[in-house]
């Protein structure tokens, strides 16, 4: 196993590399002077605008503006915000914890969810539940995150009136920040409805940010169920005289489980991505919306080292979902 993380870890050097450059470049594709943009309405003469791009190294050509980003990388600087002058790194640091706790709550109902769908739809092949299961899957992997979004709010913000439609918790509540994660920073202040209203804003989000993801997970796990409940192995453990609850559990949904890690961890990046989308729609103050704004402004630092974390993060996931291969199936870590 340890040999096996070395490698790994061994060409992420190249791939971080490649995210640089295209973090760099495509942002500088997007029509727009970030000068221009920063001003606004205010016009400028030609000696201000080359005053101001000379003071944000704009000026430079852009293979010297690249090899000044990677020296700062080098360095663990992620640079400085061109319109707020705040440190990149130190933005990020407060908005992040918003978009994982959005993140993980979307993950936790989709797993949970797609898991229990799966294997019901499985041990059902055929059956009325099994077809109206895999309906509703396709159904929700197909539907647009905007137009999911915006239906959950008409519906269950404006028309019921039971959840927010915006924001993480209600103007109201004054919850002192701790670890920057609303629910338990909420839980902790003791605040009277506080823990309830954070729960209710996080919702509709995390319902609409999981949605296709639980529809992916419900679809592998039952294609991955009906191969393991195949196997001699269940046939074995059923003439044994096993509960069908052991066998299900612990010999058919934990060997079925190793493709379902797979799409768990390649999911992960998409609920990130997914997250730009999920964040606007709801007001969501995370990075998400963060880098659609700073796309907006064209704040260079802000959108190179959003996508850089972003993908850090994906590769991150997906080397943990390599390791948990050898929790789950023994014979995994032996061969490696």
């Amino acid at each position: 196993m340890l040999t096996f993380l070395l490698k790994r870890l061994a060409t992420l050097l190249p791939t971080l590399l490649g995210i640089t450059l295209v973090a760099f470049g495509l942002i500088r594709l997007v029509p727009g002077d970030p000068i221009e943009i920063m001003m606004g309405e205010r016009r400028l003469d030609a000696a201000t605008h080359a005053e101001l791009m000379a003071r944000m190294g704009l000026d430079q050509p852009l293979h010297v503006q690249y090899g000044q980003y990677l020296a700062q990388l080098a360095r663990g600087d992620l640079g400085q915000s061109l319109v707020s002058r705040e440190p990149v790194a130190q933005e990020f640091a407060a908005l992040f914890p918003a978009t994982v706790e959005l993140a993980l709550a979307a993950l936790l109902l989709a797993v949970s969810l797609g898991l229990l769908l799966g294997v019901t739809a499985g041990l059902k092949r055929g059956s009325l539940l099994d077809q109206g299961v895999m309906g509703v899957a396709t159904v929700g992997y197909s539907m647009p995150v905007f137009w999911w979004g915006l239906i959950l709010i008409m519906f269950f913000s404006v028309q019921l009136g039971w959840t927010p439609v915006s924001g993480r918790i209600g103007i109201e509540y004054d919850v002192p920040v701790r670890s920057g994660f609303l629910l338990i920073d909420s839980w902790l202040s003791g605040e009277e409805g506080a823990f309830r209203s954070a729960c209710l804003h996080l919702l509709l989000p995390a319902t609409v940010l999981g949605t296709s993801t639980m529809a992916v997970v419900a679809r592998m796990t039952r294609s991955s169920m009906l191969e393991v409940l195949r196997e001699d192995y269940i046939r074995a453990a059923r003439a044994k005289g096993l509960s069908p609850a052991r066998v299900v559990l612990r010999h058919g949904l934990r060997n079925a489980l190793i493709p379902v890690l797979t799409v768990i961890g390649m999911q992960t990046g998409s609920l990130l991505a997914g997250a730009v989308l999920t964040e606007t729609i709801f007001s969501w103050p995370g990075i998400g919306k963060w880098l659609i704004d700073s796309i907006a402004r064209r704040d260079y630092p802000v959108v190179q080292a959003g996508i850089l974390i972003s993908a850090l993060t994906f590769i991150g996931v997906n080397l943990l979902v390599d390791v948990l291969y050898g929790v789950v199936n023994p014979r995994i870590r032996s061969e490696r």
